[in-house]
């Protein structure tokens, strides 16, 4: 069943990420099959989008606040999946915080 799988993580807080990361890739090393190969954490870019805000509506004009909101992602591959592992892989109890994507 040697297929390839894509993890997508993404997350505005980087801990529960990273967390989630290595989780997945101990999870993986425990099913202990010798085909299985997992590369990755990848880290991508952290994506900020920044907000600015009038402080006042009318007479303070020029007076304003700036918010920002990080975005961080992870991927990870998994080559020479097994039935094993995809069994171990939906058992994975992730973070609320945590959105994840997968590929087959």
């Amino acid at each position: 069943m040697s297929e390839k799988i894509r993890i997508k993580l993404k997350s505005y807080d980087h801990n529960l990420v990273d967390k989630s990361a290595e989780k997945i890739v101990k999870t993986i090393n425990a099913v202990k099959e010798d085909k299985v190969v997992v590369v990755g954490p990848i880290p991508f870019p952290t994506q900020k989008k920044i907000f600015t805000v009038n402080r006042s509506t009318f007479v303070n004009k020029k007076s304003r606040e700036q918010f920002e909101l990080s975005t961080y992602k992870r991927l990870l591959d998994i080559y020479g999946t097994t039935s094993k592992t995809i069994d171990a892989l939906m058992k994975i109890e992730l973070p609320s915080g945590v959105e994840v994507e997968i590929k087959v």
